[in-house]
């Protein structure tokens, strides 16, 4: 396997984090610590270039929050300079990991996100009959730093850019040697590294016909319940001996005829609804927005962006019949 060569030279590079400045404050730019550091660009920019150079950074500096995004998640916000070191990493080590990825993963990946990896599911729903739907117990905190060290000595090389990734994957510990943060970009690229090689396992193993992951969300589909059970009784064995990990309980398996719940949807052979989660989302969101509105803290304008963004929601799924039945039971109190 060739490995990428990538120096802290590449990284502090003018032009590279100046892209990665832009990136970072990208729809942000209002933002405190954004303005702060842009107020002084040049000065700023030089300091954290040099920081790169003499193995300063990451700063580790985390700001941590809870969003409701279904679930109650905390956060672990990286300072603006970690983020922007962070994007020009990616920068240049984005399509390593892309080459390391099988087709079937779609996180953190250009031209791939959720609504293709539904619209995948459902032609696998359509050829295979039974499927096997499962998730990590506690991923991101349960990730192990010396496992995802030597996993990432395998696709780069160099000493001093190893370091600098080492340095940011032990900025953040959910327990002894282990966890990364979420909100992170890089948290993001390696976590879905980690389980590539659970990918290969499950497409090179004989009884797996196809197979579907985002994240730590896997799918894979087999044509007996049988095959599916000692599939699933593999994979347990690889994720603990190899990645320190383990499913949550109660996995699924079931007849692809009956359709799966899988990354906010209801997908069916037929059909691709909107799960119960996303149903109340986009009650909650419509009448919070609606309420605003009518307490004049948003404009008519700004009630009509947030409809669209509301609607978006929707639309990758048949929910026309359920938004005019949500309509009539919950009507506009805009009106």
């Amino acid at each position: 396997m060739k490995r990428t060569r990538i120096t802290l030279a590449d990284i502090a590079d003018v032009d590279n984090l100046a892209l990665a400045t832009w990136k970072a404050a990208r729809g942000k730019r209002h933002r405190p610590d954004v303005l702060a550091f842009t107020d002084k660009y040049p000065q700023n920019m030089q300091c954290l270039a040099m920081a790169i150079l003499q193995e300063q950074v990451p700063y580790a500096r985390y700001r941590a929050f809870y969003i409701q995004d279904p679930k109650r998640r905390l956060i672990h916000a990286a300072c603006f300079e970690d983020r922007i070191l962070h994007h020009a990493i990616l920068n240049l080590a984005e399509t390593t990991f892309e080459r390391a990825l099988v087709d079937s993963s779609y996180a953190c990946r250009p031209h791939k996100g959720v609504h293709r990896a539904i619209s995948q599911v459902q032609r696998q729903l359509r050829r295979y009959p039974w499927y096997v739907k499962v998730d990590i117990a506690a991923y991101f905190p349960q990730i192990d730093h010396a496992i995802l060290n030597a996993l990432l000595a395998k696709r780069f090389k160099g000493s001093p850019f190893l370091n600098l990734l080492a340095r940011i994957i032990d900025s953040y510990h959910s327990e002894s040697g282990k966890g990364l943060p979420i909100g992170s970009l890089t948290s993001q690229h390696f976590a879905n590294y980690y389980l590539s090689g659970a990918d290969r396992f499950l497409l090179e193993h004989p009884a797996v016909e196809a197979h579907t992951r985002y994240m730590d969300d896997i799918l894979f589909f087999c044509n007996d319940r049988l095959a599916a059970k000692a599939v699933l009784e593999a994979l347990q064995v690889w994720l603990k001996i190899n990645r320190s990990l383990s499913l949550k309980p109660n996995p699924v398996i079931q007849r692809s005829q009956q359709g799966v719940s899988y990354c906010g949807y209801r997908v069916k052979p037929s059909r691709i609804l909107l799960s119960r989660r996303k149903r109340q989302r986009y009650q909650h969101l419509r009448l919070t927005w609606e309420q605003a509105y009518l307490d004049g803290k948003i404009s008519e304008l700004e009630l009509q962006q947030a409809y669209q963004s509301i609607h978006a929601i929707t639309l990758h799924a048949d929910s026309t019949v359920w938004r005019k039945q949500n309509l009539h039971l919950y009507p506009s109190i805009v009106i």
